[in-house]
């Protein structure tokens, strides 16, 4: 069981020593502020500050800092979150001092040379470019951008062409000061190392950061999409489609959190639930179809996920809505409840089976806010469910009257018919594929 500390500091260590193994250990050492805590019109702040400050140090350059961590064996990234970000650090065990040395430099002395600057900042521009390339990752963003409108969830941690050339050397020394302070930070260790180990780490790491902490800015509850609406990303020459469906969904802390994920399960969630029966294995419409119930601080999206051929599209979409308004009106049969309740009961036991995964689920009690047994009561949780607290709990959180379609296509052949698709449809438009 991993051990959790609250340290006298405000920092938090979590410990998941491996009982056998290889001789490594990971380190994440992450800090309570993620992208939705970037200014407004400053999307991608908060990355574009870790990256650069992984980028050397007062006493050592970029390429200085590479060279150290090659020789140790070791590898550092970076990740952020909507709320939450993070240094995913990994070292072999014997050059365990000196890595948390140079990570422990890296954070408490950050060069910010301006000329590092100005390389990532193109390496940035050319990913932001290279990101519309991805289809399917541009309906991820139009579907944030239209499920949360001016929420906080609707920024983009990865940044914005638009406002990239704003975020000044400033903003970043600012933001570093804000961010990386004792208080905020959230250690996670695993692998080959002892508790009492484990503890030096976390002190040596953290020694130099300035004491207290700066909460992120409260994050409203979304207000989530009014009635029906689309948005087709056009794109020239694509014979196939992305196609994201969805709505706001579920908060970890609502009391039929559980009984929500089961029947979303049953509906989208495996190879056997309903979607990718009828779609793939039925149909052949899409390789995958699959729902999704996001968790997060706040309540997040669900979304329906497919990417049928140009010419089966409006089909697909038709079939999806349809599936998912049965879904919704008659919640989920007796069978699929006592399948899916067993395949969650047993499939758990890969949730929890290696130390790093369950330092993860630790580490996100703080990181998400998560209920305290979010993990630990889990089973007791799910083996409590009825059928009957399933289908009221897909009434009660997932009403497809309201609701937001995102296609990414060609427009010219492909939008009257997913128009004609959607029953009941509001609003209505089309975005260029390399819109901002």
């Amino acid at each position: 069981m991993t051990h959790r500390q609250v340290m006298p500091d405000g920092s938090v260590l979590h410990v998941e020593p491996a009982a056998v193994g290889l001789p490594l250990v990971a380190i994440t050492v992450s800090f309570q502020h993620g992208g939705t805590s970037d200014p407004d019109g400053k999307d991608g702040l908060l990355r574009l500050m870790l990256r650069l400050m992984r980028r050397g140090s007062k006493r050592r350059a970029a390429s200085e800092v590479d060279e150290l961590v090659d020789r140790l064996g070791a590898e550092v990234s970076v990740e952020v979150a909507p709320t939450s970000s993070t240094l995913h650090a990994q070292v072999v065990s014997r050059n365990l001092d000196p890595f948390v040395d140079l990570l422990a430099e890296l954070m408490t002395t950050p060069a910010f040379d301006p000329t590092e600057l100005e390389r990532l900042r193109r390496e940035t521009e050319a990913d932001l470019q290279e990101a519309r390339d991805s289809d399917r990752g541009l309906s991820n963003l139009w579907f944030r951008r239209e499920v949360f409108g001016t929420d906080p969830y609707a920024r983009s941690a990865s940044g914005r062409l638009s406002t990239l050339p704003s975020l000044s050397l400033a903003d970043i020394q600012e933001t570093f000061t804000r961010v990386v302070r004792k208080g905020n930070v959230v250690v996670g260790i695993c692998g080959d190392i002892s508790p009492a180990k484990a503890e030096e780490v976390h002190h040596a790491l953290l020694a130099g950061l300035p004491e207290g902490a700066t909460p992120a800015a409260s994050l409203p509850e979304p207000t989530g999409p009014r009635g029906r609406s689309l948005v087709f990303v056009d794109k020239p020459e694509r014979t196939q489609t992305q196609i994201l469906v969805g709505r706001l969904g579920t908060s970890p802390h609502d009391p039929d959190h559980i009984a929500l994920s089961l029947a979303n399960t049953a509906f989208g969630g495996t190879f056997t639930a309903r979607l990718m029966q009828e779609i793939r294995a039925k149909r052949g419409w899409s390789y995958g179809a699959s729902a999704r119930l996001a968790i997060e601080k706040r309540r997040h999206a669900f979304s329906i996920w497919t990417f049928p051929a140009a010419e089966q599209a409006a089909e697909c979409l038709a079939l999806e809505l349809s599936m998912w308004q049965t879904f919704h009106d008659k919640g989920i049969t007796k069978k699929e409840h006592g399948f899916f309740k067993k395949y969650l009961q047993r499939s758990y036991a890969f949730e929890i089976d290696t130390a790093q995964k369950r330092l993860t689920q630790s580490v996100d009690i703080d990181l998400i806010g998560l209920p305290a047994d979010y993990y630990s009561g889990y089973l007791a949780k799910l083996a409590s469910v009825t059928k009957e607290e399933a289908d009221q709990a897909v009434r009660d959180r997932l009403d497809p009257t309201d609701l937001v379609v995102v296609v990414v296509g060609t427009a010219e052949t492909t939008y009257d018919a997913i128009r004609a698709a959607i029953p009941d449809l509001g609003a209505s438009r089309i975005e260029r594929f390399d819109a901002d």
